[in-house]
């Protein structure tokens, strides 16, 4: 059960990989317009699922607790993002707001059952050794003006590391209650579009396909395998593991003649999968005991 939980919550890793590549190809779409498209999308995705099983609409009665975690990290990290994205340089944003995944892996210890050993953080700080080799191939630059853009970052951090450490705490609640945390932030991402920026939409085949796959993919059915997978799988390895999608992104740049590949590419690739199966070790061998 664990092991295919983890396997599905790594999905959404495969799916966020997929991220840089649609974004860069819709166009001039501003960020909160992009978000509420696609996550109007990822909330379709739900009610598909929803409508094929009578009944199953009653999962969505659910205590204001859940709907508050929900919403505040579907909406609360995209709205972090972007504002760290408008107040600092993207690398160093970035960098920062991709601190999640190690927060995870050190959150995870305040977690019932859980148990955090040297492996977890050990690979956690190889996997992000191996990010930040990547995001910063053109060095980087902290500037004491842009500290309100960094602050912002580190917020997001916390926030989608929190959503899913209490994902994990509210086990028992299905994740077809993601359907609405995605409508919530599609409502809440046009209100801000609607306040803070200029419509602009998709021009031409290309950039609608784009747009499509991004509220399919990484934008929409990655948030329900995630929600899946820290619920009912390894935490601790899908928060390392998830240093795997900067470099998977980075790939499929390669591939799709975006992106160039150089040494650092090489040398992420063994730091974040050497980190990976570190942080597995124990799993590994105790699915194999069992």
């Amino acid at each position: 059960m664990a092991l295919r939980a983890t396997l599905i919550g790594f999905s959404a890793i495969i799916m966020w990989s997929l991220l840089a590549l649609m974004t860069a190809s819709s166009g001039k779409v501003p960020p909160f317009q992009l978000a509420a498209m696609c996550f109007t999308i990822g909330t379709a995705i739900g009610l598909v699922a929803l409508i094929t099983r009578p009944g199953s609409f009653r999962r969505l009665r659910q205590p204001w607790r859940v709907w508050l975690v929900g919403v505040a990290g579907l909406f609360g990290y995209h709205f972090l993002y972007f504002t760290a994205l408008r107040n600092a340089p993207a690398v160093e944003a970035g960098l920062i707001a991709y601190l999640w995944p190690l927060l995870i892996v050190v959150g995870s210890a305040l977690l019932p059952g859980e148990r955090l050993g040297w492996q977890h953080i050990c690979g956690a700080l190889a996997g992000l050794a191996g990010m930040a080799l990547i995001v910063s191939k053109n060095g980087l630059s902290f500037d004491d003006q842009y500290v309100f853009g960094y602050a912002t970052a580190l917020l997001c951090a916390f926030t989608w590391a929190a959503y899913s450490l209490l994902s994990r705490r509210f086990g028992s609640v299905p994740t077809d209650v993601v359907t609405g945390f995605c409508a919530a932030t599609a409502v809440l991402a046009l209100l801000c579009h609607l306040a803070l920026e200029d419509t602009v939409w998709p021009q031409g085949t290309i950039e609608w396909l784009a747009v499509a796959g991004l509220g399919l993919l990484p934008v929409g059915a990655a948030f329900y395998v995630w929600d899946y997978g820290v619920k009912h799988g390894n935490i601790q390895i899908l928060g390392t593991a998830s240093y795997a999608a900067p470099l998977l992104s980075t790939l499929v740049l390669i591939v799709a003649g975006v992106g160039t590949a150089d040494w650092r590419v090489g040398i992420a690739c063994l730091l974040i999968t050497g980190g990976a199966v570190l942080a597995a070790k124990d799993f590994i061998f105790g699915q194999s005991k069992g």
